[in-house]
């Protein structure tokens, strides 16, 4: 291809690989800075090898692992720089550990019950939106719900109170639209790859963000332990 080849030929040497190739999705990657083909003399566009293998690479980011054009065009400037590549991020908990919800649902007595919440406590938690029934069952509480209202007793028992935990709750709350934003284009496909990878990558990054709020608060704790 020393000629440099059309952005038909290119599309017909790629369309085995890639069916759904178009012209106009070759052109909407050059209008994104991912790709950069010369021009001829007449305007046309001009596609080295390196052209073509760059596209094959950003197609195959894009079919096999789902990313956006923005971290695959970061790995182009790491890779165009001779940087290292970043280490893809290890696997994390499975995702049904995360999304399988348990069935089993209690209501508000069975819930005071359970976690030892006076009916004052539990109705401050829920007045601060730290517990939460199920949508559209204002009286039913979920397993998770169960667990954040137990946590949420011990804490009361230190002497906080339902206000204070709101901010908890608060920052649960901006870490989902951390990780939706992140996944945005994961859960719009229809795709169930494009879904199971979603999946993957809430759960991996949910486990993290755990365990970086967790070793952050250790390390602030011992910190306040060791001042004078």
């Amino acid at each position: 291809m020393s000629e440099g080849a059309s952005i038909g030929e290119v599309i017909t040497l790629l369309k085995d690989e890639f069916p759904d190739l178009t012209v106009s999705k070759v052109r909407f990657l050059e209008g994104r800075g991912l790709i950069n083909p010369r021009r001829s003399a007449s305007g046309y566009r001009s596609f080295s090898d390196e052209d073509v293998a760059r596209l094959r690479y950003i197609l195959q980011q894009q079919r096999d692992h789902f990313l956006p054009l923005k971290v695959i065009k970061s790995k182009l400037t790491m890779w165009e720089r001779g940087e290292e590549m970043p280490v893809p991020a290890p696997a994390g908990p499975p995702p049904e550990q995360l999304f399988q919800s348990a069935s089993q649902e209690v209501d508000r007595d069975e819930l005071r019950r359970v976690t030892g919440l006076s009916s004052r406590q539990l109705g401050d938690l829920i007045d601060h939106r730290v517990v939460r029934p199920e949508e559209g069952k204002p009286e039913r509480y979920s397993a998770e719900e169960v667990a954040i209202a137990t946590q949420a007793q011990r804490l009361l028992a230190y002497g906080l109170e339902a206000r204070h935990l709101r901010s908890v709750r608060i920052s649960s709350e901006r870490d989902a639209e951390l990780l939706e934003a992140l996944t945005a284009a994961l859960l719009r496909a229809k795709s169930p790859e494009a879904r199971q990878r979603a999946a993957e990558m809430l759960a991996g990054c949910a486990d993290a963000i755990a365990r970086i709020r967790s070793a952050a608060l250790s390390e602030e704790l011992r910190a306040l332990m060791a001042a004078d």
